[in-house]
């Protein structure tokens, strides 16, 4: 869920998406069970406060949340997991206390195991099982792995200076994938803090130098005897452009060769650089077929060691999915209900990537039917509140970020 922090991520996005779902859980007999499989709460390495004073922080910014904690949990059982991104849980035994006075369990076992039906559901959040986020000694504030370290100087340093931006921008880094960050980064200085003069000066040169590639690629084609360039070069919009085409093709071929190919050298030797130095880890930690692929080895060691579990939940990686094992097995990603920033290629390729905010907020159901045991998929729909400007808008008209991985309604094990 990834509410609190400093500045601006001390705003929650799903709060009346949140508070609904509570106040609905209400309506549940006493044998519910919420369980919030970590990363309720995203502070231990984006708040300047230290020890048990985080929580009254997050608290005192959230407190309809809390309050709605404690009237849904007089109804059924809350449960909250440890996470990295709030791993100080683990660390401080008065968290206990303070969260059971809004009738809040916390339990700081990395996993927990629920019985339905005589057959087991295995739950941990998964950090243990990164190598990036696995804490030496869990549940020693001193053991910490070097994710909190990347995530402190990044996500946390991005917040405090994401005011003096044209927008509060800078604060959702945590929204992207780490491997994306530099990506990311040209992309809004482009489209929010590149002087407006300048941006509209440049998008008809790269415009032009959009047209001459695909030209080279054109002259490229006819050489091989696979297309006619003159198809291209030889129209009326071409010939008319006369004196200034030729001017315009000069200014495109000094961009290519005097600036474009230097700048772009340079970028990939930078981003390099930071990669060796695990500042912009060749890994990803967002949602990634190679981050989930430990979990899914994880899982049926699990489902091997311990026959009677039906069905292995984890978190961590943020990519909501459920893939179905032989012999009535399930492994389930919970996903995120952070804001994910998705990237969308432009339609003028030459063009930075726009980034789309994008949730997908959900939550499964596990329950018996019958002698089997039942997991149902639920979808919470929300639009981002923010929106893109015009011109991105304009240059991604039509596109949309790819959907999450399906997952069936239900599934019965």
């Amino acid at each position: 869920m990834h509410f609190g922090g400093d500045g601006q991520l001390q705003v929650c996005d799903f709060a009346e998406e949140f508070i609904a779902f509570l106040q609905g859980l209400e309506a549940k007999d006493k044998r519910t069970e919420l369980i919030i499989a970590g990363d309720t709460f995203g502070f231990w390495e984006l708040t300047t406060i230290e020890g048990t004073a985080q929580l009254d922080e997050i608290i005192k910014h959230h407190t309809r949340i809390f309050e709605q904690f404690r009237r849904t949990g007089e109804k059924v059982k809350i449960t909250l997991m440890v996470g990295n991104h709030d791993y100080d849980l683990a660390c401080y035994p008065e968290f206990v206390g303070m969260l059971k006075a809004y009738n809040i369990n916390l339990d700081v076992s990395l996993n927990l195991v629920r019985e339905i039906k005589g057959r087991k559901i295995w739950i941990e959040h998964g950090q243990q099982i990164d190598p990036y986020n696995a804490a030496s000694d869990y549940g020693n504030k001193n053991a910490l792995p070097s994710g909190f370290f990347i995530t402190e100087s990044l996500v946390a340093g991005a917040s405090r200076y994401s005011v003096f931006g044209a927008s509060d921008w800078l604060k959702d880094i945590r929204s992207v994938d780490v491997r994306q960050i530099p990506d990311w980064l040209v992309s809004n200085y482009f489209y929010n803090e590149m002087n407006i003069f300048l941006r509209w000066l440049l998008l008809p040169f790269l415009f032009l130098l959009t047209i001459t590639a695909i030209a080279l690629l054109a002259q490229a084609l006819q050489l091989v005897g696979l297309f006619d360039a003159n198809i291209l070069l030889e129209n009326r919009f071409v010939r008319g452009l006369g004196q200034a085409g030729d001017m315009a093709s000069m200014a495109v071929w000094f961009f290519v060769f005097v600036v474009s190919i230097p700048l772009y050298l340079i970028y990939r030797d930078i981003r390099g650089t930071l990669s060796r130095m695990q500042i912009f880890p060749a890994y990803k930690s967002a949602p990634t077929e190679t981050a989930n692929n430990i979990y899914l080895d994880r899982a049926r060691l699990v489902f091997e060691e311990n026959p009677e579990v039906c069905a292995y939940v984890f978190g961590h990686t943020h990519d909501a999915f459920l893939v179905a094992e032989p012999g009535g097995r399930a492994i389930i990603n919970t996903g995120t209900w952070l804001k994910i920033l998705k990237r969308v290629s432009v339609r003028f390729g030459l063009l930075p990537g726009v980034y789309y905010p994008t949730f997908r907020l959900n939550y499964f159901r596990i329950y018996p039917e019958g002698e089997r045991v039942a997991v149902e998929y639920v979808e919470i729909p929300k639009e981002p509140m923010e929106k893109l400007t015009l011109l991105q808008r304009f240059l991604i008209i039509g596109r949309r970020p790819e959907p999450g991985k399906p997952i069936p309604a239900k599934t019965v094990l």
